[in-house]
């Protein structure tokens, strides 16, 4: 089927981004599922390929006229090959926005372009242990003394924690305010009293950077704070609608790959009725999040995708993707439930996005928000 979502200038940016995953990630991204993370060059390569200035005005040296749409292009081609680069989304869809809509002048002119060169990279702080998905619970707290922020305490889960040089840190700057006490400070990881804890070992996504971070007395200056002091949570809910299409255009171009490995893998096989009918239903969901996820794309460029839209595109996408990694590793067999293997790893990395960016049963009490069981909405 056809899709409209994406233009000649986008179709010429995909083939830049293939043949660098092609060319230059695939040999080495064995050693990344060692290491746990990507090296610092593929970092200084995206930058100069474009990849980290979507969104970003060229007057910081970003790509002119990009959007979302150029890392849906990224995203898929990445899943294509079957890496995961999810920290790679961290930085261009999910911490970027911050920047590019709460930084002061100083503050882009300080970051944004060590940003898209690659010479930085970037993490968001926001979950820690015994918080959960309950941001007004956080206990790193940063106390204002002059000039500086004084903070301490930790966080975990942290994708990009590990190679992180800017955090996007959310603090508690009122203890006893609620939601409205918390703050988002950049936080320079070179400052004395941050440290990094562990990597953390995962299921899958063993290409991807995630760890433990903590903050002992460490000092920050006023200026690193974005916007207001108290406004912090309201910036973090200003941006779930564009992570969590973010997250589902992920898991939507996962499906579809995995799809077309496990046919891929049957070629030279005369496959029975039943594989032809599991893979026939495969196809037509995934059509059908297509066409989902295409039109939330569409929607969300020129600011029409509300929370409860980004909700259900999550929510289809990610249990979507269970649903076909599922299948095929039945239809595949016991061969196929392996680390090494392409269709395996595909059921392992997309198991977990179903549970952060907010979790499929938060997914469905957004959206029940959205009916009106009032007589009047009858």
């Amino acid at each position: 089927m056809r899709r409209t979502v994406f233009d000649e200038s986008h179709e010429e940016f995909r083939r830049v981004v293939r043949a660098f995953l092609t060319d230059e990630v695939a040999p080495d991204y064995p050693n990344w599922e060692t290491t746990g993370m990507p090296p610092r060059w593929f970092w200084r390569r995206a930058g100069e390929i474009g990849i980290l200035g979507i969104g970003v005005p060229s007057e910081y040296g970003g790509m002119a006229g990009s959007t979302l749409k150029d890392s849906a292009v990224v995203t898929e081609e990445a899943q294509r090959l079957g890496f995961a680069l999810g920290g790679l989304r961290v930085h261009t869809d999910i911490a970027m926005p911050y920047f590019l809509e709460y930084a002061n002048d100083e503050q882009k002119a300080r970051w944004l372009p060590k940003l898209v060169s690659g010479e930085y990279v970037v993490a968001l702080g926001i979950s820690e242990p015994g918080a959960g998905s309950d941001v007004k619970a956080m206990t790193t707290r940063a106390e204002r003394v002059g000039d500086e922020y004084v903070i301490n305490g930790s966080k975990t889960f942290i994708s990009n924690g590990g190679a992180a040089d800017l955090v996007v840190l959310a603090c508690k700057t009122d203890p006893v305010a609620g939601r409205k006490g918390i703050s988002l400070i950049v936080v320079e990881t070179a400052t004395e009293g941050f440290h990094r804890g562990r990597r953390l070992e995962k299921l899958g996504l063993h290409a991807q950077d995630l760890s433990e971070l903590a903050f002992n007395d460490m000092r920050v200056p006023v200026s690193n704070r974005l916007g207001a002091e108290g406004d912090g949570f309201t910036m973090l809910t200003s941006n779930l609608a564009q992570e969590r299409l973010s997250i589902a255009l992920n898991s939507q171009a996962s499906a579809a790959s995995t799809l077309a490995h496990t046919v891929r893998a049957l070629a030279g096989t005369t496959p029975g009725q039943h594989v032809k009918f599991e893979l026939a239903a495969c196809r037509t969901e995934i059509e059908a999040g297509q066409a989902l996820l295409d039109r939330s794309l569409d929607a969300h460029m020129i600011g029409d995708l509300t929370v409860d839209d980004a909700a259900v595109a999550k929510l289809y996408a990610t249990e979507l993707h269970g649903r076909v990694a599922d299948r095929c590793t039945r239809v595949l067999g016991l061969s196929h439930y392996t680390g090494d293997d392409v269709v395996g790893n595909f059921y392992l990395d997309g198991r977990v996005s179903r549970i952060y960016g907010g979790s499929s049963e938060i997914m469905k009490v957004i959206i029940s928000q959205s009916f009106d069981f009032s007589a009047a909405g009858k």
